[in-house]
């Protein structure tokens, strides 16, 4: 009887992808009558008031009346929702935000999170996420066992008494329907802990006795549990103590690093890539054998983006998906059902496809390293991280870099922070595996570094196991949505850290 409630179910789950055959053939049409509907949603809002919604026939009228913002400029707005005014950016009183520190400050964000959007935007992205798992994998047993969900904490937000906030995924197990807090673990007494060790202390003990099946995270935060409960039961393989364990839904940061370590705690393991933002569920992994991601079109956000090369403008001109180019890199803007209107939300995409539209995430507006023209971004670290594993054995769990600034008489370069989980027998030819493979995927840095002109050899530091998760709790950015700052075009992190620990080997 179980194991036909199993099939039922995940036969559920697959029929939902079926509706996905029409917008993914006709995209702009979709987005178009979402557009339309936000607008009507949003016209007796103050915000919508102020920008003149109610005249608004088209998106490019909508171009020319409402700025591209971010989140600084549009927290004015979201200040009186905390405050508990209502319809400022969405009908209705807002009782929810998704507390989110970003990647590129120190300031906490908080995100409105309308009833709608946890319905019609996170909800819904979630079955879909199950959806396509099934349909990829028919002989899954995943409804066998519960879902391990590492959630953050929420509390009443000190800027409002009518507010409550915490990481986007506290604010969803807080309000999860009935039928899904069945598939998920740990109970929310112990997934809500606002204090993260408490929380891991906690989960370590009780997981090892729940028959999980999946599980959904941040790869860092996910990789720390792993390693807790691994040793704690002198175990080395996930299998071990979770038996069914078949796949991990993954999303926040890139994954690279992280797979190779994933994989020898469960060689057997499946990846699903989501992009769940604290500003809505943007897209998903819908093919396995397909590392990039396919946007959610239908499900309460209008999208648009901004070529990189507009960036730097004082108002930055963006495009809808019908005018994307395939292979261009973008940074996304959102109008979305929780009352965010043309927000910048700091993501950088590569378009993979134009149908269906699928997108690929290649790093941050602001988290990158350009000090000497060579636009280095995330994703070309990663690939070149990943070379360098690969041709000397080493393992890095944890990496940071920075910009050393021009002295007199002396070309500029980088300055990398990297914590291993195993060290290369040699340092020096991680590092020329290393500079090498930049270069071999980003040709502005290969320029920069032809005869060491304006850019000179890497420098790196090899730092204790541990250091970055220390230097997190100390700013308060443990669990969650939190995430390690990879790149900055200036020093401030990476000197941080070099204060604080003493490296074990400099090259």
């Amino acid at each position: 009887m179980r194991q036909l409630l199993e099939r039922l179910a995940a036969g559920w789950f697959r029929r939902r992808t079926r509706r996905f055959k029409s917008w993914m053939q006709h995209p702009d049409k979709v987005q178009q009558l979402l557009f339309a509907r936000l607008i009507e949603q949003g016209k007796n809002t103050a915000f919508g008031r102020q920008h003149r919604f109610d005249s608004i026939r088209s998106a490019d009228q909508y171009r020319e009346q409402v700025p591209i913002r971010t989140y600084e400029q549009l927290f004015p707005w979201i200040e009186r929702s905390l405050q508990g005014e209502a319809d400022v950016l969405w009908p209705g009183r807002v009782s929810w935000f998704a507390k989110s520190s970003g990647t590129t400050n120190d300031r906490s964000k908080f995100i409105p999170i309308t009833p709608v959007n946890l319905t019609d935007c996170h909800y819904a992205a979630g079955r879909d996420v199950l959806g396509w798992y099934f349909q990829n994998t028919p002989e899954s047993r995943m409804l066998s066992g519960r879902t391990l969900s590492i959630g953050g904490s929420h509390q009443v937000s000190v800027q409002g008494p009518h507010a409550r906030c915490g990481d986007l995924s506290a604010v969803i197990l807080a309000n999860l329907p009935r039928p899904f807090r069945l598939l998920q673990t740990p109970p929310n007494e112990i997934a809500l802990i606002a204090d993260y060790e408490e929380k891991l202390e906690r989960m370590v003990r009780y997981l090892p006795q729940v028959n999980i099946t999946a599980v959904a995270g941040v790869p860092t935060w996910t990789l720390i549990l792993f390693e807790r409960i691994l040793r704690e039961n002198h175990q080395t393989h996930l299998r071990a103590i979770w038996p069914l364990f078949e796949v991990f839904f993954h999303g926040g940061v890139s994954f690279v690093p992280y797979r190779d370590l994933f994989r020898s705690m469960c060689p057997e393991l499946r990846f699903m890539e989501i992009y769940n933002a604290s500003e809505g569920f943007l897209a998903l992994q819908n093919d396995l054998s397909d590392s990039s991601l396919l946007l959610m079109l239908d499900h309460g956000i209008y999208f648009e983006f901004v070529p990189l090369n507009e960036l730097e403008n004082e108002h930055p001109q963006a495009v809808g998906i019908e005018s994307l180019q395939r292979g261009a890199v973008y940074a996304p803007v959102l109008s979305t059902n929780s009352g965010l209107w043309r927000y910048l939300i700091g993501d950088t995409v590569r378009i993979e496809s134009l149908q269906p539209l699928k997108i690929r995430i290649v790093g941050r507006t602001q988290h990158f390293i350009n000090a000497f023209g060579e636009e280095l971004m995330v994703e070309n670290v990663e690939q070149a991280l990943a070379q360098a594993m690969e041709r000397t054995g080493a393992r890095v769990s944890e990496y940071m870099g920075a910009p050393i600034f021009l002295e007199r008489e002396q070309a500029g370069g980088h300055e990398w922070v990297i914590e291993f989980s195993r060290q290369p027998d040699s340092l020096d030819q991680f590092v020329e595996e290393f500079d090498r493979a930049l270069q071999q995927v980003n040709t502005d840095y290969e320029a920069k570094r032809t005869g060491d002109l304006a850019l000179r050899r890497p420098r790196l530091h090899v730092v204790p196991p541990g250091t970055f998760y220390s230097w997190m709790k100390e700013r308060g950015k443990l669990g969650g949505q939190n995430k390690v700052p990879r790149l900055s075009n200036e020093r401030r992190h990476v000197e941080q850290i070099l204060e604080r620990v003493e490296p074990l080997q400099s090259i």
